[in-house]
């Protein structure tokens, strides 16, 4: 199954069942396509933060010439980085570098903590698409990445969620710029699986229920140009498409 957030055209938040087939999402007997100008589309949780993981792919780390980590490496978004299916995101003006990074995005459920991985799934309400939008400039001049990695409207999120069944354990990850696949990868190679990322966060945080844990990105980043048009497309779930402003 496959859900929807949006606000409707009498501006009230409401969750729907969507339907991939028709590009549709129903609520209380009303039907609206995705692309409805009446609707806004809204990321598809409302998380209390963004766990993303760093060099989860064994290529995108060589790419940066770096090697997968012995554990995962964890850093953060807040929830105003967040921008939703058709937004136009600002970049970080005066940047040289601000790049895409398409990630297959898991959202929880349910308040967890030491979650082992054998029951990680258990507290997974399912997947989505994100894009770990990250400014290199600043991403390589500090450790803790605030402004590399979570000014506004880094982490674009959706657009729906699709439960763990809809969604296959090798499914793919790709990401288009103006039509071009630029990354092209599956969830078979993270280094670092979905359950043993949340046993590993779960031993650190407590995670609430719409927290987002962005599963890292395979290679092929590139950098954003002004009117750049961005589709991230997960298997199972669909494409997140939002447009790039350089200032």
């Amino acid at each position: 199954m496959h859900h929807a957030r949006f606000r409707d055209p009498a501006g009230s938040i409401r969750e729907g069942t969507y339907d991939p087939d028709t590009d549709t999402v129903a609520f209380a007997g009303e039907e609206y396509a995705l692309d409805d100008p009446a609707i806004d589309v809204l990321p598809p949780a409302e998380p209390t933060k963004i766990v993303c993981i760093g060099r989860n792919y064994a290529d995108h780390a060589a790419e940066l010439d770096n090697t997968v980590p012995d554990r995962p490496l964890l850093f953060l978004k807040a929830p105003n980085a967040l921008a939703s299916h058709g937004d136009t995101i600002t970049v970080p003006e005066g940047k040289d570098r601000v790049d895409w990074e398409a990630e297959i995005a898991v959202v929880i459920g349910e308040q967890c903590k030491e979650v082992a991985a054998a029951d990680a799934m258990d507290v997974v309400a399912g997947f989505t698409c994100m894009n770990d939008v990250s400014n290199r400039d600043d991403q390589d001049r500090e450790q803790n990445w605030v402004r590399g990695k979570a000014f506004d409207g880094a982490a674009p999120l959706g657009p729906v969620l699709a439960t763990p069944d809809e969604v296959p354990a090798d499914a793919s990850v790709e990401l288009r710029v103006n039509g071009e696949t630029k990354q092209s990868s599956d969830r078979s190679h993270l280094a670092f699986d979905v359950p043993t990322l949340i046993e590993e966060i779960t031993e650190y945080l407590t995670l609430e229920a719409g927290d987002v844990i962005a599963t890292g990105t395979p290679e092929g980043v590139g950098a954003l140009s002004d009117g750049d048009t961005v589709e991230i497309e997960v298997e199972g779930v669909g494409t997140l498409e939002h447009d790039v402003r350089v200032p």
